[in-house]
C-alpha cells in the first residue's frame, strides 16, 4: 500500500496552493484600488490564475481519478476520516467553482477572459450587468469559503504534525519524509 502521494499529485497540490494564494491575495489587494490601467492589468492577472487553476484543477481531478491517494491512518477516529473526506471533495467543489463564477462574472459584464493578453477565451454567457452582480456576490462567498476550508485542512496538518506526531504531513510534503 502506498504511504505516500505521487510526486504529480504534490506537484499539483503545491502549485495549486501556491496559485491559490497569489489569486486571493491579488484579489483583495486590486478590490480596493480606484479604476485604472493599474487595476485592469491586475484584474487580467487575477482571472490568468484563475484559468491556470481550473487548467490544474483538471489535470488534479484526471489523475486522481487514475490514482488512488493513499489511505488514511486506520487509528484515526471514523468521524474525523468523514471529515477529512468531506474538507477534500468540498475543496475539489470550490475549486472549481470559484474560477468559474469569475468566468461567468466576467462574461456577464462584458470583459473577456484574455490569457496573456493573447489568447481570447469564449464568453460564456451573454451581456447581463444584473447577473454580474448576482456572480459577483457568489464568487466572494466562494472565495470565503475556500479560506475557510483551507484555514481548516491547515489547522488540521498542524494537529496531525505537532499533536497527534503522524507524519500525515511527509505524505504530500515532496521535499522528503518517511518512506
Amino acid at each position: 500500500m502506498r504511504r505516500r502521494y505521487t510526486r504529480t499529485a504534490m506537484l499539483l497540490h503545491w502549485l495549486m496552493a501556491l496559485l491559490i494564494i497569489g489569486t486571493f491575495s491579488l484579489g483583495l489587494y486590486m478590490s480596493d484600488l480606484v479604476l485604472s490601467p493599474r487595476k485592469l492589468q491586475l484584474f487580467a492577472y487575477h482571472k490568468w490564475i484563475g484559468m491556470a487553476l481550473l487548467g490544474l484543477w483538471t489535470l488534479r481531478v484526471l489523475w486522481r481519478t487514475s490514482h488512488q491517494p493513499p489511505a488514511l491512518s486506520t487509528t484515526l477516529p471514523l468521524w474525523q476520516i468523514r471529515a477529512a473526506n468531506l474538507t477534500h471533495l468540498t475543496l475539489y467543489v470550490l475549486l472549481f467553482t470559484t474560477p468559474m463564477t469569475g468566468w461567468l462574472m466576467s462574461s456577464a459584464y462584458g470583459f473577456r477572459v484574455v490569457m496573456f493578453g493573447v489568447w481570447p477565451l469564449p464568453n460564456l454567457i451573454d451581456i447581463n450587468h444584473a447577473l454580474g452582480g448576482q456572480l459577483k456576490s457568489i464568487h466572494s462567498l466562494l472565495n470565503d469559503g475556500l479560506l475557510g476550508l483551507v484555514g481548516l485542512h491547515l489547522l488540521a496538518v498542524i494537529q496531525h504534525q505537532f499533536i497527534l506526531r503522524d507524519g500525515l504531513l511527509w505524505r504530500m510534503w515532496p521535499w522528503g519524509g518517511k518512506k
